[in-house]
């Protein structure tokens, strides 16, 4: 047992022994992997869907698997650490990481891969939440600044250089590598885990008592849950008889889920963490946060490959800043956090992040790196201390299941933004398109001008120049469409940061 625990309503009041923190420091890189695995297939699914021989809808389910896998797994943290003890239960999900890390690298087909991937990111799942709690836990209020930093660093930056790190590794090595690198440090990660995070005991009785029908429940209602939002811009939604079916066992158990967290004694996910008016304006914003940290994530690749026709190297490239920014920041907030009111940095956070996402709402067909280097430095010096404001005003008794459930409304929130950027983008397109298409009118001197330069281009090549041509100011047209659209969802996305901004002055202080 470790001799940091303390009483109830109460954190420890001194800094843990090295021994501990050489078990924290354990926990806070697997958390990283499983992060940035989420992420680090995104700029080099070309590369895997030809090593696998996929199909273009298959290759999106390597993405799918690993999320819908992890979203269940989150909020089960917090019973698995009370049943098993927060080493155990970390060492386990590290070890099966780890495990399914390697399978992934050897898997030779999509559905192996699949399989492999949905593995790994259920046996992940556990090391973000957990790691949270372990935060919470072993160090006393005082230093929360240094620490929470440092979890927001890792919580942040391990999406946004996800694409670059795995660019590079594709680029320089192959696909496979994206898994194998996972290997050697998982293995130190969960001999380390098992040394050094002897912090609690576990309780066998929480098996006796584990709500089966709730863990049905809940693995039910968020994986198909997070399969419709996954999946339903790519299959148009409810045009697609299997997306209705889906959504209908989402609404069917979301509805037998809640009745019995709120009928049954020992429920497999408690929710009276949210009677916490800090914790519920906490997880709020960290769902918007997960809208916009997965959404710019998936939408700078996006604009960079469709209309720049970036490489996954290239896009890496101009990605990096983002990470840079938050590396140099997050100490300095770390810092801050222990003499300044969390409310002051977290309304600084909000709006930073909202106007370097509104500084990308000009770009062109032509924007390249610099176009997004400032934007990206404005966004990664917003470093938000959320987790902190969250969890820091609970009693340490109620950290592990309130820790799993704060890291769920992240990635519901970044599941929610992707499905919600994708149809977005394909209305503002629509939108545009239609707006533009009008001014292709040959009547105009402008217009007939370009078709003339691009008739002459082509006569020699194509058999009918004329259309041909016609053909190609027609692209120039979708390209600007597009264009345009990308400015939306960037305007958008940055008003909804500066939109939260007042939920700020609803939180309570939070004393160092």
């Amino acid at each position: 047992m470790s001799d940091v625990a303390a009483p109830s309503g109460a954190g420890p009041q001194e800094m843990p022994s090295w021994h501990y923190r050489f078990g924290f420091i354990a926990a806070v890189f697997g958390m990283f992997m499983a992060i940035l695995d989420i992420q680090i297939v995104a700029s080099s699914l070309n590369e895997i869907q030809a090593g696998v021989s996929a199909s273009s809808d298959e290759i999106s389910w390597i993405q799918t698997s690993y999320l819908v896998a992890e979203i269940i797994m989150i909020p089960l943290s917090g019973v698995l650490m009370r049943w098993l003890s927060t080493r155990v239960a970390f060492v386990i999900s590290c070890a099966g990481f780890t495990l399914a890390s390697l399978g992934c690298a050897l898997a030779n087909s999509i559905e192996q891969l699949i399989v492999l991937r949905a593995i790994q990111g259920f046996m992940g799942g556990a090391m973000i939440p957990i790691t949270q709690a372990i935060s919470f836990t072993l160090f006393p209020r005082r230093a929360m600044g240094a620490v929470q930093g440092v979890i927001g660093m890792v919580v942040t930056m391990a999406p946004s250089i996800g694409p670059t790190v795995g660019g590079y590794v594709t680029e320089l090595f192959s696909w496979h590598w994206l898994f194998l690198a996972n290997v050697i440090p998982g293995i130190c990660v969960t001999l380390a885990a098992w040394r050094f995070l002897d912090i609690d005991e576990g309780d066998a009785s929480v098996a006796k008592r584990l709500d089966f029908r709730g863990l049905i429940l809940i693995a039910l209602f968020l994986g198909s849950l997070e399969f419709v939002l996954e999946e339903g811009p790519g299959d148009d939604w409810f045009a697609s008889e299997l997306i209705v079916w889906m959504t209908l066992l989402c609404a069917a158990s979301c509805v037998g889920f809640f009745w019995r967290v709120f009928t049954y004694h020992s429920p497999i996910v408690d929710l009276h963490a949210f009677r916490n008016l800090n914790f519920s304006i906490g997880t709020g914003l960290v769902f918007v946060v997960g809208i916009a940290m997965y959404g710019l994530v998936y939408l700078m690749p996006l604009f960079l490959g469709g209309v720049r026709g970036y490489s996954s190297l290239q896009i890496g490239e101009v990605m990096f800043v983002t990470g840079v920014a938050m590396f140099f920041t997050a100490p300095i907030v770390g810092r801050l956090t222990n003499s300044v009111d969390l409310r002051v940095l977290l309304f600084f956070g909000l709006t930073l992040i909202g106007i370097g996402t509104v500084m990308n709402n000009n770009l062109t067909s032509e924007s390249g790196f610099w176009q997004f280097f400032w934007p990206q430095v404005v966004r990664g010096m917003g470093i938000i201390p959320a987790s902190r404001i969250a969890l820091g005003t609970l009693p340490p008794q109620e950290l592990g299941n309130a820790a799993g459930l704060f890291s769920v409304m992240r990635n519901l929130g970044g599941a929610v933004g992707l499905a919600m950027l994708d149809t977005v983008r394909d209305w503002r397109v629509d939108y545009h398109w239609n707006q533009l298409i009008p001014a292709l009118n040959e009547g105009r001197i402008a217009v007939q001008q370009q078709i003339d330069n691009y008739q002459a281009m082509l006569v020699g090549h194509v058999a009918d120049p004329y259309h041909s041509a016609v053909a190609l100011l027609g692209q120039r047209f979708g390209v600007q469409a597009q264009v345009l659209a990308y400015n939306d969802i960037f305007l958008w996305l940055g008003c909804i940061y500066l939109l939260c901004v007042p939920l700020v002055f609803l939180l309570k202080k939070i004393e160092h």
